[in-house]
């Protein structure tokens, strides 16, 4: 797992500085707005699938010694509005990814180095910067997740929101979650379903601090 307490871990490989958790802190002080939110804390009901504190996911390593999911404040709050949108249909959301230290972003592009399907360890990730979800919806009474065009991490063109879907409820289902998150303020990666960039994102760092230490 790539869980290292070292500060200056591969911040500076590609040129790129991450803010470190003294410099965070300082930041909330300045603008609450900054602060990483824990998401089971705020969004009543959400599940999470935290496929990178496993092995199930495209390194086929852990990568993250525990499965949390932050977000900054504006991003956790907006997710909150989704989550009550789609509860009068008997639907939530599920999260696998959140905020994501930048050494995993360079983690990712040492494994899979296209640029299409993992950001660059030049610019880092809107995952680093706490204002990206990866997630689906699921039915709430069975749990199950809605079917979708492909898997979490797929890698094809089939995963791209603009790719023709066949099956009509496939079609539905991918386009409630879009709709959903598109009202309250995200929009979807070119080339991932699951993947929703809060619009605000530009504001805020790119971040390389542990989820343990968000404690």
């Amino acid at each position: 797992m790539l869980a290292l307490h070292n500060p200056v871990f591969s911040q500076n490989k590609y040129g790129l500085k991450a803010t470190t958790l003294q410099e965070y802190q300082k930041s909330i002080k300045i603008n609450p707005e900054n602060e990483l939110i824990d998401l089971e804390k705020i969004v009543p009901g959400i599940v999470l699938d935290i496929r990178y504190a496993t092995q199930n996911n495209f390194t086929g390593e852990q990568i993250y010694a525990s499965a949390r999911a932050y977000a900054r404040k504006p991003v956790a709050e907006a997710l909150k509005k989704i989550q009550a949108d789609l509860k009068p249909k008997g639907l939530g959301v599920k999260i696998f990814d959140a905020y994501r230290p930048y050494r995993a972003t360079v983690k990712f592009y040492e494994v899979y180095r296209d640029t299409t399907y993992v950001a660059s360890p030049y610019r880092g990730s809107r995952h680093n910067r706490g204002c990206a979800l990866d997630l689906t919806i699921i039915e709430l009474a069975s749990g199950e997740e809605l079917k979708m065009p492909t898997g979490y991490d797929s890698f094809t063109k089939a995963a791209w929101p603009s790719t023709p879907v066949a099956d009509p409820l496939i079609k539905k289902n991918r386009d409630t979650l879009i709709g959903a998150m598109q009202k309250h303020g995200f929009r979807v990666n070119s080339s991932e379903w699951w993947h929703f960039d809060f619009i605000g994102w530009k504001k805020y760092d790119v971040l390389d601090i542990e989820f343990e230490e968000l404690e």
